[in-house]
């Protein structure tokens, strides 16, 4: 009886061994994660203005950027706040996927569009955010990226739009010109944004802006003009209307918060790792394309008429 005690005893003294050498266990298994540098310590293609610190060092392996997602640095909340949006971007196609009949009905088509366009430009900017920091290659390459998610969702806002919320007088005035001009103008866009990101060591802030909020300005009010149509004639039976509201407030918010970087520039380094103007801006776009998928789906399948 003492032995089988002893032996008992000696099993729980052993397991208690291996429970406190866990915490040493994963720190060895943990990767060594370098710790963040501050601006002057980084090429002034990857600064932003008024963020002083908190930036990755450069040339480190993939490993170590994909692992920064559970970091602390100035990119981190820039990156989640897409990356939840786009999951719940993925939660809405599947609830709507149980009302609406998205492989067999070609008028349920521009809504896929939409929604496949937000779950693309959130990824690209999850991408170009986690990744744009090993290398200038990689900055060019997956911020262009992100500007290309940019272009495609302002075309998928387009054509759920003419689709499903334009109006018969707005629509035959402009049944041959729309998409083609919605196409041009996303275009532009993606090429203003880039070329903007590029040049940003040689232009100056004012100017960078410029390229790459006006002709994003110019594809919004065109793209929009249907909604813009709807909100001035004022149906009070339309169910959709509130959220247009929504969508359009929510957008010139994110317009507002992009353009001008207000809060960092008035707490300088004190932004470095949440309050940043991009991070508010990241939010508002996510709510105004909520807004806008919800408005669209009301629009579309409502059961009044519909513009074909």
């Amino acid at each position: 009886m003492a032995t089988i005690v002893m032996e008992s005893i000696g099993r729980v003294f052993i397991s208690l061994q291996q429970i406190r050498q866990v915490p040493r266990m994963l720190r060895e298994a943990a990767p060594s994660m370098p710790s963040t540098v501050r601006d002057i310590e980084v090429p002034p293609f990857f600064r932003e203005r008024f963020i002083c610190t908190g930036y990755r060092p450069l040339d480190q392996s993939w490993r170590y950027y994909f692992l920064s997602l559970f970091q602390r640095h100035n990119e981190t909340i820039n990156i989640w706040t897409h990356l939840l949006a786009f999951f719940l971007f993925l939660v809405k196609l599947r609830d709507l996927a149980n009302t609406v009949d998205f492989i067999s009905d070609p008028h349920s088509w521009p809504l896929l569009i939409l929604i496949m366009s937000s779950l693309t430009y959130s990824v690209f900017s999850v991408t170009a955010h986690l990744l744009g920091g090993r290398s200038e290659l990689c900055h060019y390459s997956f911020y262009f990226l992100d500007y290309v998610g940019v272009a495609q969702y302002q075309y998928g806002s387009a054509v759920v739009h003419f689709y499903y919320v334009v109006d018969e007088s707005l629509h035959s005035s402009v049944c041959g010109l729309f998409m083609p001009t919605a196409a041009a103008l996303s275009f532009l866009s993606c090429l203003g944004c880039c070329y903007g990101k590029y040049s940003s060591h040689s232009l100056s802030s004012g100017v960078r802006k410029v390229c790459q909020v006006v002709p994003s300005a110019l594809a919004y009010i065109w793209d929009s003009s249907p909604v813009a149509k709807r909100l001035l004639s004022g149906s009070n039976n339309d169910p959709a209307i509130a959220y247009h509201f929504g969508q359009v407030g929510f957008f010139l918010s994110c317009a507002f918060f992009f353009t001008f970087p207000l809060l960092e520039r008035y707490l300088p380094g004190r932004c470095d790792f949440v309050g940043q103007s991009h991070q508010v801006f990241h939010v508002l776009l996510s709510c105004c394309t909520f807004c806008q998928i919800n408005a669209s789906y009301l629009s579309g399948f409502d059961g009044q008429e519909r513009t074909q």
